[in-house]
């Protein structure tokens, strides 16, 4: 699949691509990425991306003329073809916030555009003429859209065949339908015991008997556990959509947790 990212900052992904596990997703081209920064299809000595905003207010606002020739040369070197065009993305505040379900569809598609935003925003008659789709992280406002690129890339690429070491990890996250869209549970390593500032604290001894049924149960326990306490909502909807076991739910009772 291939990625275009239209930003200002294209130096800020050069870390984020040729670091980390994920960066074998991008060195083999599972995931294409391509950088394009739209002040190389501005006019002018000074390349201007941004003007003032017409009504007054603080800060500049992206102009639609450099995104606009940058989007046609992205779509042409995608191949030029409506058939190949690719959705346009936007990361926006206002846009549907980004989710395991999202990603998952990112991840088995042909990739698209993402437009990373600045300054007090993009001129909306290009929003409106161009952008196909609005993505957000959360309920706050970032300085731009690279951070939010990176965090779409890099919940796609680890999704990839083989760039995991254990192709397994990733149907064990959060959210992930192989745990019925729970919280993924606690997670212990060596030593048995740990000297830490509270005092000696041990690995639950259900994790040491090599049981694995009484572990399997252990962790949908401590999953049903951590959803209902912090994220509720994501408990109410898996119960919805009928994905918890009859005895997912007596033990959620039986913790007053129903």
């Amino acid at each position: 699949m291939r990625f275009d990212v239209i930003t200002l900052f294209p130096e800020l992904f050069a870390p984020f691509l040729q670091n980390g596990i994920n960066r074998r997703a991008f060195e083999s081209g599972q995931v294409a990425v391509h950088l394009w920064n739209p002040r190389d299809f501005a006019e002018g000595n000074y390349r201007r991306v941004d003007d003032r905003p017409f009504g007054g207010g603080p800060g500049m606002v992206m102009m639609a003329e450099p995104l606009w020739r940058c989007l046609q040369a992205v779509r042409e070197a995608r191949g030029g073809t409506e058939a190949a065009r690719a959705p346009v993305v936007l990361f926006s505040p206002i846009g549907d916030k980004l989710d395991h379900v999202g990603v998952a569809n990112w991840s088995d598609s042909q990739g698209a555009v993402l437009v990373c935003g600045r300054y007090e925003g993009i001129d909306q008659r290009f929003i409106d003429a161009c952008v196909d789709l609005q993505v957000s992280l959360g309920d706050f406002v970032l300085s731009g859209g690279e951070i939010a690129a990176m965090a779409l890339l890099d919940a796609v690429a680890r999704l990839q065949p083989g760039v995991l070491n254990d192709e397994g990890s990733h149907q064990q996250d959060s959210f992930n339908p192989a745990l019925d869209g729970l919280l993924d549970s606690p997670h212990f390593t060596r030593p048995e015991v740990w000297q830490g500032p509270t005092g000696p604290q041990s690995v639950p001894e259900v994790l040491l008997g090599g049981h694995h049924e009484r572990i399997a149960r252990h962790r949908r326990e401590q999953s049903l556990l951590l959803t209902a306490r912090q994220r509720p909502d994501v408990l109410a909807r898996s119960r919805e959509q009928g994905l918890l076991e009859p005895a997912d739910e007596a033990f959620l009772r039986s913790q007053g947790l129903l």
